[in-house]
């Protein structure tokens, strides 16, 4: 095991032409204007012979991709998934890795044997489930198809794709259907199969380092104009997602760090239905319930203080990951991103102090929180 954590996975799923992997393409480019060294890797299956999608995403600077075909990767091939991650990690050493399922793929079945292989190998972590759905087409073969009932019951999130080619009474339909099915799992709208990474992916220590970063260089304020070099273009995501900045400054000499027992409650209190992510980097003397890694010896690099550590908060799970401390970053630095409408009410929980603090409440620091989308 090497320092650098374990390698987050994402699955994403969706029955047949949902647009799965033009979601994936549009992600590349994302990542690249933030870290052009970030190293992104893709397991596809394909029922059949010949991968036309594996290709597209070899062209488009995918840092490596493993094919399975021939059979559904939830059944015949779901053991070949850890060579798979085997084979791309000593190919590539990817800083994360994305499993396209094909059309007829079960969810549980995928996150049953990543759960599996991170228990047996220390290496991997499961990031979310997302099912990509159709909504032009998926009316049509959802009541026939038992496979895309599981498929957006059994996921994190749900992406709805090809909306803009419908009128509003389809679409309502196509939710009243996951409503019948009592999916009771977020719904966010693409923008032409396009959706940001802050929602779809966590952090790792390589993300972290890119954000905190970004955010005091920008005074934590966002931009949410890509590059048109990319093929991307400026989006308004106000209609579907929230994000508040907030960051907390320790007063000087204060050597304790965060209260973690208090920002445990967060966690707990975030319905997903309300919160889809939070982000944060945290620097404490506590140890946070749940961590599930530590850096190689050494990493500390001599520094006495609160530890740093990174939060990724997902869908109702969280992981705690211990991480070498930087110089000049403040106490906590964090992201949470919201449905529609409802950052107003958290802003308002975590500027009461209930979630952020110094342990015992003592030597109040600076707490600022801004909604930024």
């Amino acid at each position: 095991m090497t320092s650098r954590d374990k390698t987050p996975i994402t699955i994403i799923t969706g029955f047949v032409g949902s647009g799965k992997t033009s979601l994936i393409l549009n992600l590349i480019p994302q990542l690249r204007a933030e870290n052009p060294d970030y190293k992104l890797a893709l397991i596809k299956n394909e029922i059949g012979d010949l991968a036309i999608d594996t290709q597209l995403a070899s062209a488009a600077e995918m840092t490596g991709v493993s094919e399975l075909l021939g059979a559904c990767i939830c059944c015949t091939n779901v053991g070949q998934i850890g060579d798979s991650l085997q084979e791309l990690d000593d190919k590539y050493n990817p800083d994360r890795v994305i499993i396209e399922t094909s059309g007829s793929a079960e969810p549980i079945k995928l996150m049953l044997e990543i759960k599996r292989l991170a228990a047996e190998t220390g290496k991997y972590e499961l990031d979310g489930i997302v099912s990509v759905i159709d909504v032009e087409n998926w009316g049509g073969y959802a009541s026939t198809s038992y496979t895309a009932k599981l498929q957006a019951r059994q996921t994190d999130m749900i992406v709805m794709n090809k909306w803009e080619n419908v009128d509003e009474m389809k679409y309502e339909q196509c939710l009243d259907r996951l409503g019948d099915m009592d999916v009771e799992t977020p719904v966010l709208k693409s923008d032409k199969g396009w959706i940001s990474k802050d929602l779809l992916f966590g952090l790792d220590r390589k993300m972290a380092d890119d954000w905190v970063k970004r955010e005091l260089q920008n005074g934590h304020d966002h931009h949410d104009e890509h590059d048109h070099k990319n093929g991307a273009h400026s989006h308004d995501h106000n209609e579907e997602m929230e994000c508040l900045s907030i960051a907390y400054t320790a007063p000087e000499g204060t050597n304790a760090g965060i209260d973690l027992n208090k920002l445990d409650l967060l966690l707990k209190a975030a319905p997903k239905d309300e919160v889809y992510r939070i982000k944060a980097v945290v620097y404490s003397s506590e140890t946070p319930s749940g961590l599930e890694s530590t850096p190689a010896d050494g990493t500390t690099n001599g520094h006495t203080g609160p530890t740093r550590y990174i939060l990724n908060w997902s869908f109702g799970r969280w992981v705690w990951t211990r991480d070498t401390p930087k110089d000049g970053e403040p106490a906590l630095r964090m992201s949470i991103f919201t449905a529609r409408y409802e950052s107003n009410k958290w802003q308002k929980r975590v500027e009461a102090g209930t979630y952020i603090a110094l342990p015992g409440d003592q030597n109040k620091g600076d707490l600022t929180v801004k909604r930024v989308l």
